[in-house]
């Protein structure tokens, strides 16, 4: 913030101009595509800042409200974080216990739910997506809509009828399921028309990855991710045992997103190529999490 006026009814905050806007409109807006080289910057420069936030200040900042509308882009796409309404400022002696959910659905820690201790752990929960965001294009829950033919030359019409479905797409988990086949590309945004290798995403889908481990002190720091995106610390793969509760996630956005054709038919899928067996629900355990799941992981 560069100043403020407070004369009468002359309030105003002055902020530093951000030519490029935020995120949120430049990734999933009509304009040009953002290159690889350029996300990933994105994906350091608001590394960068949380660290600052979590470890680099005298108090420290939780900002509880990371998504891609609350980063801001300079020229040459210099990320910096914005909106700290809801964030919540930490001294030492302090207990990270909040008594009220704040951030945004879709990006919230299954932490809010448990009555657990917020720490910046939260931060790091809703940066993961952040990052699936910037390697696929796209919003961590979409609907696509998809023309299936039916030929009724048995019927003895001899005529072809067309129908729409819409699917829902749950970015996590099929990140999850191509992270397990070693597909990484199939999570690349197809803007990018094939101008990325399968490291360069692996690397930012493995850290992602880390970062959404349910239980907290499982997950990097944000000073351990800038390194991990640096290159000065090699990434880690994830704990796969630790992200079954994505899949319950997406179940339950099957079950609470039905969206109907115009036949009034339903046919909802997580994504298209994933296993929805019941296989894939063994290693689930109760957690309150998981029963409230709808309530923070929805997409927004």
């Amino acid at each position: 913030m560069k100043g403020f006026c407070a004369q009468d009814r002359q309030r105003l905050l002055v902020y530093e101009y951000m030519n490029r806007g935020s995120l949120d409109r430049t990734l999933f807006g009509s304009g040009p595509v953002i290159k690889w080289q350029e996300r990933f910057d994105i994906a350091l420069g608001t590394a960068r800042g949380l660290a600052y936030l979590h470890s680099g200040c005298d108090h420290k900042i939780i900002h509880c409200d990371v998504k891609p509308d609350n980063i801001l882009l300079h020229d040459h796409f210099q990320a910096k974080l914005s909106d700290f309404g809801l964030s919540k400022l930490l001294s030492p002696e302090q207990s990270s216990l909040f008594t009220t959910m704040r951030g945004t659905r879709g990006y919230l820690a299954p932490e809010w739910l448990t009555n657990s201790a917020i720490s910046e752990k939260t931060d790091v929960y809703s940066y993961r997506m952040v990052l699936l965001e910037l390697v696929s294009g796209r919003k961590n829950c979409s609907t696509r809509s998809q023309s299936h033919s039916k030929d009724n030359s048995n019927s003895g019409g001899g005529q072809s009828t067309s129908s729409s479905v819409s699917k829902l797409t749950y970015f996590p988990l099929f990140a999850l399921e191509m992270h397990e086949q070693g597909k990484y590309l199939e999570l690349a945004d197809p803007r990018l028309e094939g101008r990325v290798t399968s490291e360069e995403v692996e690397k930012l889908v493995c850290i992602s990855l880390c970062c959404v481990h349910e239980e907290p002190s499982l997950r990097p720091n944000m000073v351990s991710v800038v390194g991990m995106l640096e290159g000065g610390i090699a990434f880690v793969q994830p704990k796969v045992e630790l992200l079954n509760f994505l899949r319950f996630y997406g179940r339950r956005f099957t079950e609470a997103s039905m969206i109907e054709d115009d036949n009034g038919h339903s046919n909802i899928v997580v994504f298209p190529g994933a296993s929805n067996s019941a296989s894939s629900t063994s290693d689930y355990h109760p957690c309150f999490s998981y029963i409230s799941s709808q309530e923070v992981s929805g997409h927004r």
